[in-house]
């Protein structure tokens, strides 16, 4: 296992105590821990500073925004960022610690997050390997200002990282169904504001497009049940999505 390595983890996190103190031990490496609370009420920043992190309280920002702020705030200018719920492997451990002695290095390192659903860790569709960009250099790298779905915006080249980010969300289903319409409404909010429009081949053509990308030619079927209840909702979502952008355009025409 690679640490202390000159890198700062960053987290945001509210009501995150079930999760959080795994989360940072999985990731006990980096040479600072650094966790914004936006308002916890349970132990959240009770567990952190009993794992060593530096809490720091900011009121809700929006996804980007929150994390760009705790990026800000960390002393090393190479970042991990995680989410609570999220954990390193040790593989992908070894493979930060290889990759951050490498010179020269890339601005960012993308991991493939494995995503645990209805008690299964998926291995096809949109559930593994979801790469995502989580290892960069603040100075070429930030995270985009999206309210929600939000991602890292390079300035050179991102190479990839073997392990997996193990995602093993503890919500239920209800839980994540309401995460889904929340997370739509922001979006369509946001595509709104930019002036874009949601006619019928949106509507229709998003979410079959995303079935068959994922469930067939990424082999979603493979991950039984929770592989095609994982993509129906995503592509109820996508249908979600560009439905209420119409209700906004909509109501625009409205006296």
């Amino acid at each position: 296992m690679p640490g202390p390595l000159p890198l700062s983890l960053c987290v945001i996190t509210r009501d995150a105590a079930a999760q959080l103190a795994d989360c940072l031990a999985s990731a006990s490496f980096a040479g600072e821990i650094v966790v914004v609370d936006s308002g916890s009420r349970d132990d959240t920043v009770e567990i952190a500073r009993r794992c060593g992190a530096r809490v720091i309280a900011q009121p809700w920002l929006g996804f980007g925004p929150q994390k760009n702020f705790a990026v800000a705030r960390a002393t090393h200018d190479w970042v991990l960022c995680l989410d609570a719920d999220e954990r390193v492997t040790p593989a992908l451990a070894a493979a930060i610690g290889t990759a951050l002695a490498a010179v020269p290095t890339p601005a960012a390192y993308a991991m493939a997050r494995r995503n645990r659903f209805l008690g299964r860790w998926l291995a096809h569709g949109e559930g593994y390997p979801d790469w995502n960009v989580r290892l960069f250099d603040r100075r070429r790298a930030r995270w985009s200002d999206d309210p929600v779905h939000e991602h890292v915006i390079v300035e050179g080249r991102v190479a990839r990282l073997a392990g997996d980010l193990l995602h093993a969300s503890a919500e239920s289903l209800d839980t994540y169904v309401e995460k889904q319409n929340r997370y739509t409404t922001l979006q369509a909010q946001a595509m709104h504001a930019r002036g874009e429009r949601a006619g019928a081949m949106r509507l229709v053509g998003s979410p079959l497009a995303r079935f068959l990308r994922y469930y067939v030619l990424r082999l979603g079927f493979l991950d039984g049940v929770a592989g095609f209840v994982h993509i129906a909702i995503g592509c109820f979502a996508s249908f979600m999505k560009y439905a209420k952008l119409r209700a906004l355009t909509s109501g625009e025409a409205r006296p």
